[in-house]
């Protein structure tokens, strides 16, 4: 009688194997194919201590004060910590425990306006800065607990309409708590200050010193980022934190191992909430205000979208997606500011995506040649497409007799705007020669639509740009820039 057992049968090298963890049997795989410019860069800051990192940052951002003495840099530098802050805290909530939570400002304008309550003169409290931001914390983790209860049997979109509802309640109650009428008082009585909010907030003192000065903020946004990085990273590396990311990956999966699901939601809630009501106290008082309006959704889709772009779940990569889009956002206010990022943005990109280089330089010289082309066209056929002058930055001598540019030019540039649309829509359908060819308009469009509408217009301008970055990299890595893709098996 032969013992010989069958053979099993063979698996495709791509398929998944039975009894292995594809995660881990495929993480040499991953990381010896880890590609493009900044794979090398990637690998390498892998390898240094976390700790190193987190030295070198806030050491390089603590020196803000000495290298610039513009009050308005100094500021930008306090607004960026304070997102990366909020990154940090959403990053709990989405990245680690995969909650998609809508109402995560509401949090950080419940911190900012409960502690105005105690530290101003809306109620003559006035509390020592540490005992308000001691009671914000805790009660902005309770009320994350309140959501959460609720919330936890819920997921995907069902929670996110939940949480946005608590959102659009959190903003009407800020703006309309101004006339409430309690049982025990015969007339309304102002929480909030309705919409002009609550000014003159003290200023937080710390063991006799007190934070007046923009540049005294900025290290105290560091020395609070530096503690919540620090909490953070214990928390990641602990049972809570692998629990987490078990639920983010596969909720029933984590249940049906004895994980107490309900239980990390809750928790997830809790921590991120107190990181944004935590924020929100540094944010009160450095502004000495808080508005109903500097909570509302551009605020939650601005830190979302630094969540996504750092890369879910990574903390250095939130923290870079916040520095990434704030700036940039603060950039373009200036319209030469704003057009020197627009263009090294495009040059960038071209330089990193099209390949060979001579293709590269056929699609550059091809663009120039059409431009010249064009503009020589339109002012032989109508010289008011380009009569305008293109004013301020250094890069206007060089557009000038290259990018038409009309006296009055919302018409023109709305009808470019379309046809851009259109054009990179079709740069998406297209391959090889036809798609470097479409290229050339595309780029010229781009930069007529530039000059023409969005340069003047900051306010629509840093939207679209967020919009198209995110876009862009979504399509480059899914999985942000620092983030780690996931293996799916079907």
């Amino acid at each position: 009688m032969s013992t010989d057992l069958p053979n099993p049968p063979e698996v495709a090298p791509d398929g998944p194997r039975i009894g292995v963890d594809e995660w881990v049997a495929r993480h040499g795989e991953r990381a010896g194919l880890r590609g493009g410019p900044l794979g090398p860069l990637i690998a390498r800051g892998e390898q240094l201590p976390w700790w190193l990192l987190l030295a070198a940052a806030v050491s390089a951002s603590a020196l803000v004060p000495f290298i610039s003495s513009s009050d308005y840099v100094i500021r930008v530098a306090v607004n960026t910590v304070l997102f990366a802050l909020l990154a940090l805290g959403l990053n709990v909530v989405v990245g680690w425990a995969g909650l998609l939570d809508l109402g995560f400002i509401a949090f950080y304008g419940f911190g900012a306006y409960l502690y105005a309550l105690l530290s101003s003169s809306q109620f003559d409290l006035h509390f020592p800065a540490l005992l308000s931001v001691a009671i914000v914390i805790v009660s902005s983790a309770l009320l994350g607990l309140l959501l959460g209860l609720p919330s936890r049997r819920l997921l995907g979109d069902y929670l996110a309409i939940v949480t946005l509802f608590f959102a659009q309640i959190y903003v009407v109650l800020a703006t309309n708590a101004d006339r409430i009428t309690l049982p025990w008082n015969d007339g309304p009585t102002d929480f909030t200050g309705g919409p002009n909010g609550i000014t003159d907030i003290d200023p937080i003192s710390v063991f006799g010193y007190e934070f007046g000065s923009t540049r005294s903020y900025l290290w105290l946004s560091l020395g609070v980022f530096t503690v919540v990085v620090v909490a953070l990273q214990f928390v990641n590396h602990s049972r809570t934190g692998r629990a987490w990311r078990a639920l983010r990956e596969d909720p029933l999966a984590a249940e049906l191992m004895s994980m107490p699901v309900n239980r990390l939601k809750l928790l997830a809630f809790m921590f991120g909430a107190a990181t944004a009501g935590l924020t929100g106290t540094i944010f009160a008082s450095v502004q000495l205000g808080v508005f109903p309006q500097n909570f509302d959704l551009p605020l939650l889709i601005t830190v979302y979208a630094m969540v996504i772009l750092g890369g879910a779940g990574s903390i250095p990569g939130v923290v870079i997606g916040a520095i990434t889009i704030n700036v940039s956002l603060e950039l373009l206010r200036d319209p030469s500011n704003a057009r020197a990022l627009f263009y090294s943005a495009i040059v960038l990109g071209l330089v990193a995506l099209v390949r060979p280089w001579r293709r590269l330089a056929a699609v550059g010289a091809g663009v120039v040649v059409f431009g010249i082309l064009v503009y020589q066209l339109a002012e032989w056929l109508r010289p008011a497409w380009v009569s305008g002058t293109i004013e301020g930055g250094r890069f206007s001598d060089l557009l000038d007799g290259w990018v038409i540019h009309p006296a009055n030019p919302t018409r023109l540039g709305n009808i470019g705007f379309v046809l851009l649309i259109i054009a990179v829509l079709a740069l998406t359908e297209l391959r090889g020669v036809r798609r470097m060819i479409l290229l050339v308009p595309t780029l010229y469009l781009a930069a007529f639509v530039w000059e023409n509408r969005l340069v003047t217009e900051p306010s629509v301008t840093r939207i679209l740009l967020l919009g198209a970055l995110l876009i862009v990299l979504m399509s480059w890595r899914p999985q942000g820039l620092l983030g780690t893709a996931r293996v799916e098996i079907v």
